[in-house]
């Protein structure tokens, strides 16, 4: 009897466990309904502009003793010269290297001392020097800022240094389907404008750079008529004001006009599409990129575009949804709109075993093309509208965040009470604003697809789906030109 009732009680609760983790897989499986988002009003920056022409912006939060600056000198890597990507990245990268009269050292040991950290480097359209600090150190700090975006010695061990490290990056990235898809897709979109290049250089450009190329970027575009501070945090804006005179009020311009650079970005056309296949033999997965030009930040569909991107993004976006849970042809799938001061681009990307690389070239640009005709109920819109708000708050809740949201608002034009406007302009947008943008701006049939991986695995199932299908070995891959293939006798 014992025994039977023993088996009786653990056979009960095998049941119970297996309907606990039935429930568990349903509520993963069905999430509950977001919430109604919360108004909220963010800190209220101040502004002024130094006689130099320093644009100045400091947002008091005074939550936590904590205060993240940020120089941010409006040009990137669009000013690189054509023969010479990676300039303005090492450029920015060898700002804390050494200045005239600190080493990498002193300069590495100050921060410390400060309890901070400092990092630089260059993006598109902008390089950035950015320190986080506790607030009564804060000028402390900035007087290491002010001496490294002023003062840099570009010191030759340093450059050699520097490049030797960004080449040994460089042939890891080269070896990795993903990656060397990325770059191929840059050019692919943007061609031989300034934005198609590679933003850290290339095995061919890096050796090319020379410290008098360096020197020139800097003295050309590191001027304080060309730069923002902003300072968040524990701070008043008479004291972030009165720092920003003590360590910058002294620069000076330049007798030189600062550059005016116009970038011209080709559209994409359908019959501008190319179905590009890099053909790497020793790759164990394929990357599979879908992209096109888009929307540079200022333009009034911005708000449209990541709402239309959220619903193909994320986990349970449209494109993760449909590739991996679905059938699980990858362990992700997802969108980025990237939107730049001149020029914007979409890219749809997943890696996935050689295989099935253009099974998911297919998928990819069914989903983008659903996205403009199909179906989008208000239940899934509003899901995708709470992820999309749930990141930027996220994105809110620290100083150097703040400082990153108001610094990007800066530099690309936008008004800074936008920040307040983001919750209400997200929720404004409907299934027909986001249909609307996805014809007019995400088109499949002129959206170029990239597949990078062991091309004889998929390559002639990729033919029958797709016509004029090109296909370049990874040996002959230049990422220097539009055409990226390498010509015979070129370096």
């Amino acid at each position: 009897m014992r025994n039977k009732a023993s088996n009786w009680i653990l056979a009960m609760l095998v049941l119970a466990l297996c309907a606990m983790s039935s429930a568990a897989q349903t509520a993963q499986a069905t999430p509950p309904p977001p919430t109604a988002p919360h108004s909220t009003v963010f800190p209220k920056p101040v502004e002024k502009n130094l006689p130099n022409g320093l644009r100045v912006i400091v947002i008091p939060r005074t939550e936590m003793p904590l205060v993240t600056a940020q120089l941010l000198i409006k040009s990137g890597g669009e000013v690189d010269p054509t023969d010479l990507s990676g300039a303005a990245d090492m450029t920015a990268s060898l700002l804390t290297r050494g200045t005239s009269t600190k080493s990498a050292t002193q300069i590495a040991e100050a921060i410390e001392a400060l309890g901070g950290t400092l990092n630089a480097g260059a993006g598109w359209d902008a390089s950035t020097i950015t320190t986080n600090v506790m607030s009564p150190r804060i000028g402390q700090a900035l007087e290491i800022i002010a001496d490294v975006a002023r003062n840099p010695s570009f010191k030759d061990e340093e450059i050699e240094r520097l490049r030797r490290q960004t080449l040994n990056g460089l042939r890891s990235a080269m070896a990795t389907p993903g990656s060397i898809a990325r770059f191929v897709a840059a050019r692919v979109v943007f061609r031989d404008s300034p934005y198609g290049h590679s933003l850290s250089g290339t095995p061919e450009s890096l050796p090319r750079l020379k410290r008098d190329d360096i020197v020139k970027i800097h003295s050309m575009y590191y001027r304080p008529d060309n730069a923002i501070l902003v300072i968040g945090g524990d701070i008043t804006a008479a004291n972030g004001f009165e720092l920003a005179q003590k360590y910058f009020g002294d620069w000076q311009n330049p007798t030189v006009a600062l550059p005016k650079l116009q970038i011209t970005t080709p559209e994409s056309t359908a019959s501008g599409r190319r179905i590009l296949v890099i053909d790497q033999p020793a790759a164990g997965q394929t990357a599979v990129l879908a992209v096109r030009t888009a929307i540079n930040r200022d333009s009034p569909d911005y708000f449209r575009g990541i709402v239309a991107n959220a619903i193909l993004s994320g986990y349970s976006g449209r494109l993760n949804w449909e590739i991996r849970v679905k059938r699980g042809l990858s362990y992700g799938a997802g969108s980025s709109l990237d939107t730049r001061r001149s020029a914007g681009s979409f890219m749809a990307s997943a890696q996935t075993k050689n295989v099935s690389g253009a099974e998911v070239a297919s998928l990819t640009l069914a989903e983008i093309s659903k996205l403009a005709t199909g179906e989008l109920l208000d239940s899934e819109l509003s899901t995708r509208k709470a992820s999309l708000l749930g990141g930027f708050a996220r994105s809110m809740e620290t100083t150097g965040g703040v400082v990153g949201q108001f610094g990007s608002l800066a530099m690309y034009g936008v008004p800074l009470d936008e920040i307040n406007r983001y919750i209400a302009s997200v929720q404004a947008i409907k299934a027909a604003d986001v249909k609307g943008f996805a014809a007019s701006r995400l088109n499949a049939d002129s959206t170029s697809v990239v597949i990078v991986g062991n091309a004889k695995d998929f390559l002639p199932d990729l033919q029958k789906r797709f016509s004029n299908v090109e296909v370049i070995s990874v040996a002959d891959l230049d990422l220097n030109s539009a055409s990226l293939k390498k010509t015979v006798g070129k370096n």
